[in-house]
């Protein structure tokens, strides 16, 4: 059974930063794409970062140079590294993964962004 379980979000001021981890179980983050993604208040969710299985990575334009998305064999995860964060960096952050011909999503994780 594939399970994404989110950590690391929180409450920060404008211009800190915050590191999300994305624990996987049920598949190895190795061998399969995975993302994060972002929905604030009153908006559709959107990609924000993803790294496919052989290691490339895309980010929206709105993070590039600020976000990184990596990828922890080791521990199973995938982390979000988020540096220079603002105001329109607050949103809840899922995991996503496809396979087995279904998205899965984790919980999410808050972050806010105070200014």
């Amino acid at each position: 059974q594939v399970q994404l379980v989110e950590s690391g979000g929180g409450l920060v001021q404008a211009g800190g930063s915050l590191r999300l981890s994305c624990a996987a179980s049920g598949i190895s983050v190795s061998f399969i794409s995975m993302g994060w993604y972002r929905q604030a208040p009153g908006k559709p969710r959107e990609l924000v970062a993803a790294i496919t299985r052989g290691g490339s990575t895309t980010y929206a334009d709105s993070v590039k140079g600020r976000f990184t998305i990596s990828r922890d064999s080791a521990n199973n995860t995938v982390n979000l590294l988020m540096n220079s964060l603002n105001s329109e960096d607050t949103a809840d952050y899922y995991c996503n993964t496809n396979t087995l011909h279904r998205p899965y999503w984790g919980q999410g994780t808050q972050v806010t962004v105070s200014s």
